[in-house]
């Protein structure tokens, strides 16, 4: 099923001129309006009427989070104040937050683009769905919960926090779709372990699932655990918050609403833009946004961008599974290292729970990785109540993540449930050289 037909099966060519009038208007609009822009486009000697197709992207300044710290709290804002109905912010923990405001015409645009990552999910008005998103200045909570009520379904605004009550609302509800992080789909799946409810006392049937990056092996997982089927969704504040891009049923790439938000992969380091296919920097403009619109922001996510026909119907350009983050990209002695590939590998071998910490330390100039991962229950318990089976596993596990990594890795195996959980975003890395 598609909810915009319209919009989300227009040919290429429309699509392009409509991006290409779009641009020029919002070019306009922040040429007028956003001091930060104006001297920017007057450096590069630039002015609206130069910017007349979608080709002409290029010619743009890029935008980074650091330019919204620097223009804290309003500098970027292009809408008037008696505009702006919301405003939401970035938890800040490096430096000031990230302050974004939205206009009522922002606000349904979202919940427009947010119903078609639900529709797109196989959730339609007949369904009970709970929102676990954080509420708040976050975006996702109020970001999915908009989605859903446009679309006409019942929504459970449950937050993160107080699992229990939230697994017997779910089972009690016969609550069907869930939008979450996958790692508190995890923890929520934990949590029914140890109530003594199966997937088979409740109804969910669909997860929405982002905010984090998480591997195919987790979505198995989790599909597994909970008995539905998982579908990834992608979002960030600086852009609107979730729905920028969505899987469908065909589950080959997340489509883009590529008609507001026009996305383009560079090479992080020249900046140069990418074909189809290579892996780079995701930069996205917003085509329609009010409050707070941002020119070739650079994400710092790392994917590639397909254009082929997808079996699904719609014609939108979609973008590959996010690899990492060009900025928290680990260079361990000379290696580049994701967590996402360390998770690979954890999750390839059954006696592992998802559940791990990277920490990397410096000692005599030397840098050193440790891989701490939990064992899961059945096998705790059962199979390695002996030193030699520990060990074993270790030397296994080490072997398999060197291979991958290229790099050697200390294996620290954990018992079932002593890494720390997180009811938000998860933190799969302590990086004690940046402490020191």
């Amino acid at each position: 099923m598609i909810w915009n037909q319209n919009k989300e099966c227009m040919s290429t060519d429309e699509m392009r001129a409509l991006q290409g009038r779009r641009l020029h208007k919002i070019v306009k609009y922040v040429y007028h309006n956003v001091p930060f822009y104006r001297n920017k486009l007057q450096e590069m000697d630039v002015t609206p009427d130069d910017i007349r197709s979608i080709e002409d992207i290029h010619k743009l300044p890029f935008t980074t989070k650091q330019d919204l710290r620097d223009n804290y709290p309003f500098g970027l804002q292009a809408a008037p104040k008696s505009e702006v109905i919301r405003v939401h912010a970035s938890s800040g923990t490096t430096g000031n937050p990230t302050i974004v405001g939205y206009t009522r015409k922002d606000i349904e645009v979202w919940s427009e683009c947010m119903t078609r990552c639900l529709t797109a999910y196989g959730v339609s008005r007949d369904d009970i769905f709970s929102v676990a998103y954080g509420y708040g200045l976050f975006t996702g909570g109020l970001g999915a919960h908009y989605g859903v009520e446009n679309l006409g379904a019942a929504v459970v605004p449950t937050s993160t926090g107080n699992t229990e009550k939230h697994v017997r609302l779910i089972r009690d509800l016969g609550i069907t779709g869930i939008a979450c992080t996958p790692s508190y789909a995890l923890y929520l799946a934990e949590t029914m372990d140890h109530m003594g409810i199966s997937k088979n006392d409740i109804r969910l049937r669909v997860g929405a699932f982002g905010a984090e990056p998480w591997t195919e092996s987790m979505r198995t997982e989790i599909e597994s655990r909970l008995g539905l089927k998982g579908f990834n969704l992608y979002g960030l504040s600086e852009i609107m918050g979730p729905c920028v891009s969505y899987e469908c049923q065909e589950q080959h790439g997340s489509h883009i609403c590529e008609d507001h938000f026009f996305p383009e992969i560079i090479d992080p380091e020249t900046l140069q833009p990418l074909p189809y296919g290579e892996v780079g920097e995701l930069v996205f403009t917003t085509l329609t946004k009010e409050g707070m619109p941002l020119l070739r922001y650079r994400t710092k996510d790392l994917c590639s961008l397909m254009n082929d026909p997808c079996p699904c119907g719609r014609t939108s350009v979609r973008m590959g599974r996010i690899l990492g983050r060009s900025d928290d990209m680990l260079i361990i002695r000379g290696i580049n290292v994701f967590p996402s590939q360390v998770e690979s590998v954890v999750l390839s071998m059954p006696e592992f729970a998802p559940r791990y910490l990277l920490v990397i330390d410096r000692v005599n100039n030397l840098d050193t990785l440790q891989v701490q991962v939990e064992v899961r229950q059945e096998y705790f318990t059962e199979q390695f109540d002996t030193l030699g089976a520990l060990g074993t596993l270790e030397k296994r596990l080490a072997n398999k993540l060197k291979s991958v990594l290229s790099i050697s890795a200390k294996v620290q195996l954990k018992a079932p449930g002593t890494i720390e959980r997180s009811q938000g975003k998860s933190k799969f890395v302590l990086d004690k050289r940046q402490l020191k």
